[in-house]
């Protein structure tokens, strides 16, 4: 099945944005360097490495500017539980995009950017079955 291990994010200031991610509630590692920041969340690893590091090592061009055409997403397992992490990432630096809200799909979310400006989605998905505790969601898969 696939998976994703690790989601790394460049950003321009290592230690701020470790601590970002600290008061988010993400843990910090052993594996983390003076260049690298690998934080353990309950399913996956987010690492933190310098942006114009990461593009050198990718052999791509450092163009930091406007919407990447990505959001990470974190699902929760009520409304109350979207305002709450929501006015985390606020209080601990995060830029507010969109006010949770109720969306169209059904659900209710809200988008916050951390301090590099990567979007993140604050979801409750009525629809989606997963782990209340720790977010992990398991959709069941369509036959080919």
């Amino acid at each position: 099945m696939a998976n994703i291990s690790i989601v790394t994010l460049g950003v321009d200031d290592l230690a701020a944005a470790t601590e970002f991610y600290l008061k988010m509630g993400w843990t910090n590692t052993t594996a983390s360097q003076e260049s690298v920041t690998f934080l353990q969340g309950d399913s996956i690893v987010l690492g933190l490495y310098g942006r114009s590091a990461l593009a050198e090592d990718a052999q791509v061009a450092d163009t930091p500017s406007g919407f990447r055409g990505s959001a990470l997403a974190l699902n929760v397992a009520s409304e109350g539980d979207v305002d709450a992490y929501f006015q985390q990432a606020l209080a601990a630096g995060g830029q507010k995009i969109k006010q949770p809200e109720k969306v169209f799909w059904g659900g209710y979310s809200g988008y916050f950017a951390d301090l590099d400006g990567h979007l993140w989605e604050v979801a409750h998905n009525p629809f989606f079955q997963g782990d209340s505790k720790t977010g992990q969601l398991k959709l069941e898969g369509v036959q080919p």
